[in-house]
């Protein structure tokens, strides 16, 4: 897996400046479990907290699929 740089707000969220894509999503999940923030009524619908907020451009949910998409930008291109 390669590992990339991570734009600060990302960074904060893993706890390191750089990271896989695959590592990040990973966490990611891990957390939205830990915390329950999957939508009962419907599990592709993940409920963000404010720790979720800063890296899914400040939205009160996103869909599951949705995921990837507002990653992206915090996967910083190496010079």
């Amino acid at each position: 897996m390669r590992v990339i740089p991570v734009s600060p707000q990302l960074g904060k969220f893993l706890g390191a400046s750089e990271a896989s894509r695959t590592d990040a999503i990973k966490k990611i999940w891990d957390y939205i479990k830990l915390h329950n923030l999957q939508n009962p009524a419907n599990k592709k619908e993940i409920i963000c907290d404010e720790k979720l907020k800063t890296i899914f451009a400040g939205k009160e949910s996103v869909g599951m699929l949705e995921i990837s998409k507002y990653l992206s930008p915090h996967f910083l291109k190496s010079k």
